[in-house]
C-alpha cells in the first residue's frame, strides 16, 4: 500500500491548523459596514467624503449613521471617519457611490477613486451615481416609509435602467469606460426636488478626461441605450402627432408606444477624409395610449410613418448634442476600430473631437404590432 498521499494529506492539514486563515477576520458588532459612499466638493475646494451606515441595537431609534469628514484623499478619510463610528469601518458592502457634480467639473477626477481599484478588499459594483446638488442633502436626508437610503438608491437604479430610463454604471464599467478610447463615460443621475424627494432624472455624460459635459433625461436616455443596443426590455415614449389638436388643457393630441425587439445596425465607413456612420433602427411598438380618434386599423402606415419620422427627429436631435458636446456614449469609436482600423488610429487619442466632425445618418422604421384591445 502506497502511504505517500496518507503523508500528503497529513502535512496538508498541519499546515491548515498551523497557518491562521482569516488573519483580518473581524466579528460583525466590531464593524461599521458603508453602504453608501459620497464624494463632494465643499465651496473652498476641499474634499468632503460621506459614509451612510446601518445602526444595529433594539433601543436605537435612529437607523442610520452617517458621518462627513474633510480629507485629501479616500483612503485617509477611512481613518478620520474611524473616530466618530462604533466599530471599524469597511468597504467591502457598499451599494452605491455617490459623486457631487461639483467634482464632475473637474478634469482627472477619476484618479481620487485608485483606492477602489488597488485594494482587493473593496468592492468593484457599487452603482456610481451623480448627484446635481450637494451631497449632504442625500447622505442627511431620512424619508419616512422608505427603504434605507443605500438600498432606495440601488433599487432605483437597477429597476429605472432596466426600462432604459437610467443606465447601471457600476465601478468596474466606469474604470472600463475611463480607458477605453472608442466611447466616453456616463452614470446614473439623481435631483433633490423642492418636496425633499429623490428623483432619478436620467444620465450623465462625462467627456474621456471625465469631465461633465451635459445630461439626458429619461427618454433621451431611452434613445441612447436603443442606440448602443443596451434596451433589452420595452421603452416607452410618449409624443404628438402633428395635425392633431388638443382639447381644453389636455394634450388630446399624444399617443404612447411601448418599443421592445429593436434592431439596430450601425454600417462604419471613412470617406471625404471623415468617418461616417449609418444607423439603421427597426422598432416594434404596441400602442399603449391612444388620446384622439384614430383607425389604427384601417391607416396603420399613415401612423407608422408618422411615428417613424418623430422619432427620427429625436434621435438626430440626440446625435446633435453628443457631436456638440464631443463626446461618443454610443460608442461609435468601437466600430470605428473595428472596420477601419488604419484612420482611427489616427485620432483615437481625440475621438471625441473626430467623432463632432463625422457624418451621423440615423433612420427609422416603427413597425405597428398591437394597439390593445380597445379599437
Amino acid at each position: 500500500m502506497n502511504k505517500r498521499p496518507l503523508y500528503v494529506l497529513i502535512i496538508f492539514m498541519i499546515i491548515i491548523v498551523i497557518v491562521p486563515g482569516c488573519s483580518d477576520r473581524l466579528d460583525m458588532e466590531d464593524s461599521t459596514n458603508n453602504l453608501a459612499l459620497g464624494m463632494d466638493l465643499d465651496k473652498d475646494n476641499n474634499l468632503l467624503v460621506f459614509l451612510n451606515s446601518p445602526s444595529y441595537g433594539r433601543d436605537i431609534k435612529k437607523k442610520t449613521l452617517e458621518v462627513e469628514v474633510k480629507s485629501l484623499t479616500i483612503r485617509q478619510s477611512r481613518e478620520q471617519q474611524d473616530e466618530f463610528a462604533p466599530g471599524v469601518i469597511t468597504g467591502r458592502k457598499v451599494q452605491v457611490m455617490l459623486i457631487g457634480k461639483r467634482i464632475l467639473e473637474h478634469e482627472d477626477w477619476f484618479r481620487i477613486l485608485d483606492v477602489f481599484f488597488r485594494d482587493m478588499k473593496n468592492p468593484l459594483t457599487p452603482r456610481i451615481i451623480a448627484v446635481d446638488g450637494s451631497i449632504s442633502d442625500i447622505i442627511y436626508l431620512h424619508p419616512k416609509d422608505q427603504p434605507m437610503l443605500p438600498l432606495l438608491l440601488r433599487g432605483m437604479v437597477d429597476t429605472k435602467s432596466a426600462r432604459s430610463e437610467t443606465a447601471k454604471t457600476t465601478l468596474q464599467q466606469l474604470h472600463w469606460q475611463m480607458y477605453e478610447k472608442g466611447v466616453t463615460p456616463y452614470m446614473s443621475e439623481i435631483q433633490l426636488d423642492k418636496a425633499k424627494q429623490i428623483r432619478l432624472v436620467g444620465i450623465m455624460l462625462l467627456d474621456h478626461k471625465g469631465k461633465y459635459k451635459t445630461s439626458l433625461n429619461t427618454e433621451e436616455t431611452g434613445l441612447l441605450q436603443i442606440l448602443n443596443k443596451n434596451a433589452k426590455k420595452p421603452v416607452s415614449f410618449t409624443l404628438p402627432i402633428p395635425g392633431e389638436k388638443k382639447s381644453g388643457p389636455f394634450h388630446t393630441d399624444h399617443l404612447s408606444i411601448s418599443v421592445q425587439g429593436m434592431k439596430t445596425k450601425i454600417k462604419t465607413s471613412y470617406k471625404q477624409n471623415k468617418f461616417r456612420f449609418d444607423i439603421n433602427i427597426k422598432m416594434p411598438a404596441g400602442i399603449t395610449e391612444l388620446l384622439f380618434p384614430f383607425n389604427v386599423r384601417k391607416n396603420g402606415k399613415e401612423l407608422e410613418k408618422m411615428i417613424s419620422e418623430h422619432m427620427q427627429k429625436q434621435f438626430d436631435n440626440l446625435i446633435k448634442n453628443i457631436q456638440k458636446h464631443q463626446i461618443d456614449p454610443i460608442g461609435l469609436g468601437l466600430y470605428a476600430r473595428a472596420h477601419e482600423y488604419s484612420q482611427y488610429k489616427k485620432v483615437e487619442d481625440h475621438w471625441g473631437e473626430e467623432l463632432s466632425k463625422a457624418d451621423i445618418h440615423v433612420s427609422v422604421k416603427v413597425i405597428i404590432g398591437s394597439m390593445g384591445p380597445v379599437k
